[in-house]
This record gives structure tokens, C-alpha cells and sequence, in this order.
């Protein structure tokens, strides 16, 4: 369904733009519509190829976090203010993501092993940015842990998934 949603976003935002001109909101309701699009072909895809609900619930659970990770960087910074440079640190824990889910090839185990290694890198950006003061003077430490905490819950919480996915027991 989010892929209906973000292809009728895309459209709109196309459609705006012939009769509105250039305004930056529609440039970001087509960025968004395109992001919502391509993270909800890619559910609806992998919903196809299994049938386990819990491998479902875990790789939409990633791919949203990663999406609102992306966005709420992107939009006001999760360190400091949108310009501030920390924030850059953000990419690397999608790309440690994005390599953690190539290298176990989209299977449960090691899916829940790469999201496991993702939520440590978002808990790592979170200890470099409060050592350094990066966040000052937007962003004060309880800000920091609270908005990364966020995203380390949503990241351990995939992992939970993709771990009760592939069967093993706790232990």
C-alpha cells in the first residue's frame, strides 16, 4: 500500500509542478514520493518471496527506519542543525546496513546479525557526537540520545524480527 501512496505522490508532485512552477515543496513531495515508492515495492516484493510474517514485519521495520533516518537527517539533523557535517556520519550507518544485508544475501540469521551491526553503528554516531559536542548549539545531550536511542530500538527490533524469523532460540 505505501507504494500506491508514493507513486500517487510522485504523480501529484508532477502534475503541480506543470501548472505551480518550481516551488521546493514539490521537489520534496516528489522525493518523497519516490523513497516511499521504492520502500514499498521492495516490502511488497520480498512479502512475495516469503511467507513468514516475522521476516515481513522485520524487513519493513529496517526499510522504514532506514527511510525515516534518512528523512529526519536530511529535514532538521539529528546532530546539530540539517548543515552540520555530523550528520554525514548518518550515511555510513545505512551503508554498514545496506553491506551487512548483502553479505548474509537477505537471509534471516544474518539479516538479524546486520541490523544488530547497524544499531551499534547509530549507537556509535551517538557516542561520537556527544564526545565531541557535535550537537552544540541545536543539539543538547538529551536530544542526541533520545532521537538515536529511537533509531537503535527501531534497528534492535528488525533484528529481533529477522532472528525469530530464522528459527533459532534465544540463548
Amino acid at each position: 500500500l505505501s507504494w500506491a501512496l508514493g507513486l500517487f505522490m510522485l504523480l501529484l508532485a508532477l502534475v503541480v509542478k506543470q501548472f505551480i512552477g518550481e516551488p521546493s515543496w514539490i521537489d520534496n513531495l516528489a522525493q518523497t514520493g519516490m523513497l516511499l515508492f521504492g520502500i514499498g515495492m521492495t516490502v511488497e516484493l520480498v512479502s512475495r518471496k516469503t511467507g513468514q510474517a516475522a521476516y515481513r514485519a522485520a524487513i519493513g521495520l529496517a526499510l522504514s527506519s532506514v527511510l525515516l533516518l534518512g528523512w529526519v537527517n536530511g529535514a532538521v539533523g539529528l546532530i546539530g542543525s540539517e548543515d552540520n557535517k555530523a550528520n554525514l556520519m548518518y550515511g555510513g550507518v545505512i551503508i554498514i546496513g545496506a553491506i551487512g544485508a548483502v553479505i548474509a544475501r537477505f537471509k534471516s540469521e544474518g539479516m538479524a546479525r546486520a541490523l544488530f551491526v547497524t544499531a551499534l553503528a547509530q549507537t556509535l554516531v551517538a557516542v561520537i557526537a556527544l564526545v565531541g559536542h557535535m550537537g552544540s548549539p541545536y543539539s543538547g545531550p538529551v536530544e542526541i540520545v533520545t532521537s538515536n536511542g529511537f533509531f537503535i530500538s527501531l534497528f534492535l527490533g528488525s533484528a529481533v524480527l529477522f532472528w525469530k524469523a530464522s528459527g533459532k532460540q534465544a540463548g
